[in-house]
């Protein structure tokens, strides 16, 4: 798929070679001595759906393997690959880590990446067949797949019917394209309410949004040679018009927590952010507002390129005994009924196919819970996650959201000025 060759392409220019585990079949473990593994989490233990979904896969786990003992371990967003990296230095490794996208090309180069396919042994055909195949390829590394996808969404326009027929609006038509997400917004404003909010800016940096809007607007963060190309005319007038929202008082000039409380309030009529949070927006607007949701827009004559955002799980442990025990953890995390439960308890898309019609997993759900659909349908044809090269990827993302989104988008800096001197700065950090 078109999705796997264009970032594998970038991966391709890392150099570690996936550690390979010493046993090629996983032998069984027993109940009455479980083996003892640390899981690295940046979803375990925060507030709202995804620690309260995180900790129910955690107890379903430990209720149906007895023989694994899983000792979970918080660790923001931001600090998840740092971390690894400290503790792999000191000796103490996770077994098991949460990995988000934006990390996982500076990880396969820095961190002792196991080769999943090669810990499974002969389980592995039978365990990704009917996975979303392209998203089992951008953990992929010289032949070998080290990460499995695990949380994962799409960037989705969330939105208040109620504000919508307030402001003279049809509820039935929500906006496709950023021209009409603005013509909403003035609406909404007029009607006396905070009009729309792109969730670009947020500690955990969002630069899976940003690249949406880039990609949308026919751009790229990183071409296909693995070049940066963040300050591209495409780039740039995508993050314009994101920016003229604010400058024309369509979207308050805030960061993302904020914007959250505000759209639970009732009180922002468009919402752009990731479906990780559809489980808590469903929770707050429940006896407040009617919640609804729409596919990403697009940003030009094309049609809209959504980028996924979230998480891959990958193994560091070299112990034998470590691995296998993994193994199961992450065979049952992207499972059937482990997607079934990310999707239903936190929010996220069920990435293998056909869930969302089976009735043994998220039929029912999906008859009374539309809220996932439109993303669900932007999902096949999903623009690549790009990452940039080199062992400061992810201190590039850093100082693109920090230096560039932010400033561009809630503080009025000039975008071609931003972009470009960023651009410089990320081409010397990754010399590209």
């Amino acid at each position: 798929m078109k999705l796997s060759a264009q970032l594998l392409g970038v991966l391709g220019a890392s150099s570690l070679v996936l550690a390979v585990a010493s046993c090629s079949t996983p032998s069984a473990l027993s109940s009455a001595s479980p083996v003892t593994i640390t899981f690295s989490s940046y979803t375990y233990g925060v507030q709202g759906a995804a620690g309260t979904g995180t900790q129910k896969l955690l107890d379903a786990f430990a209720s149906a393997h007895p023989e694994v003992k899983v000792v979970p371990q918080s660790v923001p967003t931001a600090d998840v690959l740092t971390k690894a990296k400290t503790d792999v230095a000191a000796g103490n490794a996770p077994d098991v880590v949460q990995l988000g996208y934006s990390k996982l090309a500076e990880a396969f180069q820095t961190l002792p990446v196991q080769s999943l396919e090669q810990i499974a042994g002969s389980e592995w055909k039978d365990h990704v067949a009917g996975i979303n195949r392209a998203l089992v390829d951008t953990g992929k590394k010289d032949g070998q797949v080290g990460a499995l996808p695990f949380t994962v969404s799409i960037p989705t326009l969330f939105y208040n019917a109620d504000l919508f027929r307030k402001a003279g609006l049809d509820p039935n038509r929500p906006p496709t394209s950023i021209d009409e997400v603005r013509t909403d917004a003035a609406a909404i404003t007029t009607s006396g309410h905070k009009g729309v909010y792109f969730g670009v800016v947020d500690s955990g940096k969002s630069d899976y949004l940003t690249q949406s809007v880039i990609d949308s607007a026919g751009g790229s963060t990183v071409g296909a040679d693995g070049s940066v190309t963040v300050d591209s005319p495409e780039a740039v007038r995508g993050l314009s018009l994101v920016q003229s929202l604010t400058r024309d008082g369509l979207q308050p000039a805030v960061g993302l927590d904020d914007a959250t409380a505000s759209f639970s309030a009732g009180d922002l009529g468009m919402f752009v952010v990731s479906t990780a949070v559809a489980g808590s927006l469903q929770k707050a607007a429940t006896g407040k507002f009617e919640l609804r949701s729409a596919a990403f827009p697009s940003f030009g004559a094309g049609k809209a390129a959504p980028t996924f955002s979230g998480a891959g799980l990958i193994v560091l442990s070299r112990d034998e005994a470590k691995q296998k025990a993994a193994w199961e953890f992450v065979k049952f995390l992207t499972s059937a009924e482990g997607y079934s439960m990310i999707t239903k308890d936190i929010g996220y898309l069920p990435l293998r196919a056909g869930l969302e019609d089976d009735p043994r997993y998220l039929k029912d759900y999906f008859a009374s819970n539309r809220l996932l659909l439109p993303p669900l349908g932007q999902l096949a044809a999903v623009s690549p996650y790009r990452s940039f090269p080199g062992q400061n990827a992810n201190q590039a993302v850093v100082v693109l959201q920090d230096d560039a989104v932010a400033p561009i988008v809630l503080r009025g800096a000039d975008p071609q000025e931003k972009l470009s001197a960023v651009a410089s700065r990320i081409r010397e950090l990754t010399g590209k």
